[in-house]
């Protein structure tokens, strides 16, 4: 069977990646670019980039990662804050594993080339609505990840996801040279309450090694500064005053800085906005909205924590694992299945960041200056915002993190490294579920499941205490092992967190337990015993009818998702 062919309008690092990988898959793909490959290296910069720990993963996946020069290793984030009542807050932790910075100019360049070198074809036109017919009626699917040339017209604002009718920030992004080093190359983000925030990192610029600075103004404030500067030398001169006047350890290193290169500078501003992901054309042909297109996140938490990269990649794993037609219905699947698995993670936690922290989220920042694991959560949400659920956005929950990880701090060991060691242990993914006397449905991701005895059958897995589901479990007497596929991923990030909205677009088999539709596996068990032990309890129970119809399974290792392939030794 041959594989549909795919046309992807927009050429930023989610459109060239999902073209370079459905290339990869064997499909035939066009791209369509505004600019071509030249044009975007001699052109102006674009964007921040920082890229983190999974956001790599996909690059290096995909091969992205031998195409480009080796950036600079971010080892550390350094955090302070000045609170609108004075009060301050600050702390260093090192990263899990180093972030980086390739200019944008360098890095799509590199994959036009590459996705031509593979047989696709790019296409260099700034795309209307006129080009996206004359592509869907010629590819089985149009992805758009674009919202420029009146493409985000296409796809209606989602009020209900869509908080801000106005930018919040004005931004100015800024690549130097000749700014004085620390003490190694690090991601450095300072903020004042009400007035705005500068972040900095070293980075690898079209021109060479440099250093970003993104100053991000709340509208109105004093870093709102930049609507009159006419020249890139009076964004420089801007640039000097606001970090001498506001971030002065930043000033003090800027001193004696220019600009990286002639197009080094950038002012703009944005609303954030999540539009809907099914854009009709006049022929009523559909089109599928992708990355900016359709979750536009303000940069302050590094473009939604790598969104448009993630969005890439869940696309892809999508387009790949369908059999059967890319219709609308499948469109606004893959898209509710991206937003329910990251995508709003990503958009609450930027949205937060927006508005002055609550008085939980000020302690929980107060509490990280003085505690390690504090504070390395709130960085590795910079790299996977789902961390921050529910202890950010919930004061009980906030409270209850902070004893969790106060206590952890006299534990026999390092609680983190422990759990990165157990992690070498490669399993499965499940979801478990269940339901109250009241009928209504529980489920919890756990990959602590294993079979017991064979005869009679019996199967373990474990929850944590501190889990709001635990409740639900223990008075139940049935409960459904089910075990995930591999595009089910988002599933189990869906059931990793708390609230009702777990089961939202879930589709279930009725039973003495409710079944997830599309799984490898599933066991419907009656419970037999409890086991406390430690921070969890072991659920026991004897398999009363199962299924298996098999497929590819999830894999989870070292903190992230893996496919399961034949060894070629086997």
């Amino acid at each position: 069977m041959t594989p549909p062919a795919i046309a992807v309008v927009g050429a930023g690092p989610a459109g060239t990646m999902l073209a370079l990988g459905l290339l990869q898959e064997g499909h035939s793909v066009t791209l369509v670019s505004g600019r071509s490959a030249e044009e975007i290296r001699s052109g102006p910069v674009m964007s921040s980039q920082v890229t983190f720990e999974s956001a790599l993963e996909v690059e290096t996946a995909l091969g992205v990662s031998r195409l480009l020069p080796t950036a600079p290793p971010l080892r550390r984030m350094e955090y302070d804050v000045r609170r609108l009542d004075g009060a301050e807050a600050a702390f260093t932790v090192r990263l899990g594993r180093p972030a980086r910075s390739v200019d944008l100019r360098l890095k799509i360049p590199a994959l036009l080339e590459e996705i031509e070198r593979l047989g696709g074809k790019v296409v260099i036109r700034n795309a209307g609505v006129d080009d996206l017919e004359d592509l869907a009626a010629t590819h089985d699917l149009v992805v758009v990840s674009t919202g420029r040339g009146g493409m985000a017209g296409l796809f209606p604002d989602d009020p209900e996801r869509s908080p801000y009718s106005s930018p919040q920030r004005t931004v100015a992004l800024t690549y130097l040279r000749g700014v004085a080093p620390t003490d190694g190359p690090a991601l450095r983000y300072h903020a004042i309450e009400g007035v705005g925030e500068c972040f900095t990192c070293p980075a690898l610029g079209a021109s060479g090694p440099c250093d970003i600075y993104v100053v991000e103004g709340v509208p109105g404030g004093p870093l709102d500064r930049w609507d009159d500067v006419v020249s890139d030398a009076d964004h420089l001169e801007r640039l000097k005053r606001a970090l001498a006047d506001h971030f002065p350890s930043e000033g003090a290193r800027v001193a004696g800085a220019d600009l990286a290169d002639e197009h080094a500078a950038l002012r703009g501003s944005f609303t954030p906005v999540v539009r809907r992901p099914v854009g009709t054309l006049p022929s009523g042909a559909h089109v599928l909205g992708m990355a900016d297109a359709v979750v536009l996140n303000d940069p302050l938490t590094s473009q939604g924590s790598n969104t448009a990269i993630k969005s890439a990649s869940f696309y892809l794993e999508a387009i790949t694992a369908h059999d059967g037609e890319l219709d609308a219905g499948w469109m606004q699947r893959t898209f509710d299945n991206f937003w329910r698995g990251w995508a709003r993670w990503a958009t609450a936690w930027t949205n937060a960041w927006l508005q002055p922290a609550a008085p939980h989220q000020q302690r929980v920042v107060a509490a990280a200056a003085e505690h390690s694991g504090v504070a390395a959560e709130i960085v590795a949400g910079f790299d996977d915002p789902m961390r921050f659920v529910p202890w950010w956005f919930d004061e009980v929950a906030a409270d209850t993190f902070l004893r969790e990880q106060m206590a952890e701090e006299t534990a026999r060991f390092d609680v983190r490294d422990l759990r990165r060691a157990f992690g070498q242990y490669a399993t499965g993914v499940t979801v478990v579920t269940t339901r109250d006397a009241a009928g209504r449905p529980w489920g919890m991701t756990a990959n602590s499941f294993t079979s017991v005895s064979l005869n009679p059958p019996l199967v373990l897995w474990a929850a944590a205490k501190s889990s709001p589901s635990l409740p639900a479990f223990e008075g139940a007497d049935r409960f459904a092992v089910n075990v995930l596929a591999s595009d089910q991923h988002h599933l189990s990030r869906q059931f990793a967190t708390s609230g009702t909205e777990k089961f939202e677009g879930v589709d279930l088999t009725e039973g003495p337990a409710p079944v997830l539709e599309g799984v490898v596996a599933h066991f419907v068990c009656r419970r037999t015993r409890t086991v406390d032990a430690g921070d969890h309890v072991v659920f026991l129970g004897e398999v009363e009818s199962y299924d298996a119809p098999g497929g590819e399974p999830l894999v989870f290792h070292a903190g992230g998702y893996r496919l399961a392939t034949k060894h070629p030794d086997v």
